[in-house]
């Protein structure tokens, strides 16, 4: 990323890209929104992620690329787990755990073989990238 890149405004474009196109985006095959709780503000936060699915659990990686801190929705999904999905046109309610153990690691494993790029976002920290699985409420 270069000194210019402004992350909120990519994710703005990467949203309004989503809702206008039900769900598809041009530089990713599954992606879905995921709406937290700020941990300190209490508003809500609406942030692209990449998914994959494991049964009737979507998946996702907490892995900033790489970088040597959990991104902002991972911290806010802890405190507050009650999370909103959309996928597609698809809007709902879902409770965010995240995988422990062996878990994770197979979790983790299958999505680096899918998408070999997260193996290199886990090369290039020290910290164990998070996997949180959300389940449908409802």
């Amino acid at each position: 990323m270069t000194q210019n890149f402004d992350l909120k405004e990519w994710n703005r474009n990467m949203i309004d890209e989503f809702r206008a196109n039900a769900g598809k985006v041009n530089q990713f095959d599954q992606v879905l929104l995921l709406t937290t709780t700020g941990r300190r503000s209490g508003r809500p936060y609406t942030t692209p992620v990449v998914y994959a699915q494991d049964g009737d659990r979507y998946l996702i990686f907490a892995s900033k690329a790489g970088a040597d801190t959990n991104p902002d929705w991972y911290h806010n999904l802890v405190a507050t787990p009650r999370v909103t999905i959309e996928l597609g046109t698809d809007k709902f309610a879902a409770n965010a755990t995240v995988t422990q153990g062996e878990e994770r690691d197979r979790l983790y494993a299958t999505q680096a073989a899918r998408q070999p790029q997260f193996a290199e976002y886990q090369s290039k920290t020290k910290r164990l990238i998070p996997v949180v699985a959300l389940t449908r409420v409802g």
